[in-house]
């Protein structure tokens, strides 16, 4: 009997579950990977809601002292390089120890590096730490995500429901995360803070030790393994990989400026290889080739809109800062917590969506709809800042969540969609590797995201806010025009 691909999910522990019964609806699996990745989140962006304002603020105030722009950049590389390690847990997942085996050891990679971000101090620490969650984030996304697809049928049209409540428990661990770290650190200081995360990620990892034995005996395959003594050019690429990176770095080539050019230029180096070695792959079909085109333009619609979305980290965090009235009833609230603002929304709306696209099955919107309408939403997001009061602590804080709510419009028409779009149309072959060519999208857009903050002024930002949201409006409008041959390219994938 041929094998059927992994990442469409056909093999699963209770594949013909009916509709409400299960975990909301869904396989019980789904649960056990909602869990780890809520607390993989919870970490992450308990983290990321406190690190910008670390490595700008004063080192009277607790921080590094760095300039807001070099500081921006950072976060938008390090954003970047998170999504650009998809690729390397893709990889030892499709060639070496398999989905879950690669999520799992990279849990502890992530909380290595918020432990080193907790005790190390200043930038040793910040490089230490976040060159360690990075890599550890980039195999649990990835493979999270194809995990989640392994739960269904293909053709089973709760697939997009299942990934918008999996998408909901990313936002649940966001919230809390955000919330709690950021009290931490006003009242304790920024490492107390970074410990909590820490204790997130363990938190995870032993809720994860128990749920994963309910996971189906497929995610341990090993769909293209490493034939007899393969592994040896790979390990030498590797060593000489990390001794070029040190050494650019020792002699000032690699320096915090020039980071988020850096991991644009090898995020679109390693997407066009991707492309490449797709499309010239003898071992896909026609129809598998088709769909690789059709994830061109989704490619370039996701990247655009997620150097808008994650400037939440870097323009929005220096707003939020400088421009926001944070005072509720004569206490200040804590910076970080702006970014709680986004997972309440995720938390209330993305049920809703699911609902919606359930309901609809057939009749919903094709994916290259919900591309455009995300990306040309997220470009009106960025238009209604213009409407904000000029002045130094000037924004109502309702102003800046209603604003927000737009953010999660868009988020919720494309983010879930495209995970679950990249598990359909990966070919047999390349099941991880194309989520991790998703992501790449992301990493490409986060790290242009920390580029495109080098240009905010809150002195002056008006014309940011214009250009930047044009952009996205426009890209938006291509998507929903191009909507049939992009379909036609899919070949049956809705």
């Amino acid at each position: 009997m041929t094998q059927r691909p992994v990442s469409k999910g056909t093999a699963t522990a209770e594949p013909d579950a009916p509709a409400g019964r299960g975990f909301f609806g869904q396989p019980w699996a789904l649960a056990s990977l909602f869990g780890v990745e809520m607390w993989e989140r919870f970490s992450f962006y308990g983290m990321q809601g406190i690190l910008l304002i670390y490595l700008y603020y004063s080192t009277t105030e607790g921080g590094v002292g760095l300039s807001e722009g070099v500081a921006a950049g950072i976060v938008g590389a390090y954003g970047g390089a998170v999504y650009l390690a998809t690729i390397l847990g893709a990889w030892l997942a499709d060639r070496v120890i398999g989905p879950e085996r690669t999520l799992f050891y990279s849990a502890w990679v992530v909380m290595a590096g918020h432990i080193a971000l907790a005790l190390v101090p200043g930038l040793t620490g910040v490089g230490i730490g976040l060159a360690l969650v990075a890599l550890g984030s980039g195999g649990v996304k990835a493979n999270a995500t194809a995990l989640v697809g392994t739960l269904y049928a293909e053709g089973d049209e709760r697939r997009d429901a299942g990934f918008s409540l999996f998408y909901m428990g990313i936002n649940l661990g966001a919230l809390v995360g955000s919330l709690l770290t950021g009290v931490l650190q006003q009242q304790w200081g920024f490492h107390v803070g970074f410990g909590l995360a820490a204790v997130g990620m363990a938190l995870g990892l032993v809720q994860y030790t128990f749920g994963r034995r309910g996971l189906p005996e497929t995610t341990h395959h090993v769909p293209d393994p490493l034939g007899r003594g393969q592994a040896r050019p790979y390990v030498a690429a590797l060593v000489v990989g990390v001794a070029l990176v040190v050494l650019l770095c020792l002699v000032g080539v690699v320096t915090a400026a020039r980071l988020p050019n850096i991991v644009i230029g090898l995020s679109v180096v390693a997407a066009v290889a991707y492309f490449a070695v797709m499309l010239a792959s003898r071992q896909i079909t026609a129809v598998e080739r088709m769909r690789v085109w059709a994830m061109v333009p989704m490619f370039v619609a996701s990247a655009v809109f997620w150097s808008l979305y994650q400037q939440q980290f870097t323009v929005v965090t220096i707003y939020s800062d400088q421009r926001l009235d944070r005072e509720i009833l004569g206490w200040t609230m804590p910076v970080s917590w702006v970014q709680s603002i986004n997972p309440v929304y995720i938390i209330v709306l993305a049920g809703v969506f699911a609902a919606l696209w359930t309901k609809l099955g057939s009749r919903q919107p094709s994916t290259p709809v919900k591309f455009g309408l995300g990306t040309l939403v997220m470009g009106l997001a960025f238009w209604a800042f213009l409407l904000m009061p000029a002045g130094e602590g000037s924004v109502p804080l309702l102003a800046l969540a209603g604003i927000l709510l737009v953010f999660t419009v868009a988020e919720l028409l494309l983010s879930p969609v495209g995970l679950s779009l990249a598990t359909k149309l990966a070919p047999e072959r390349f099941q991880n590797q194309m989520v991790a060519l998703f992501f790449l999208s992301v990493a490409l857009g986060t790290a242009m995201s920390g580029r495109l903050a080098a240009y905010y002024d809150p002195a002056h930002e008006g014309p940011f806010f214009w250009w930047v949201g044009a952009a996205a409006v426009a890209v938006g409008l291509v998507m929903i025009l191009a909507k049939r041959p992009i379909s036609r390219l899919m070949a049956g994938v809705h």
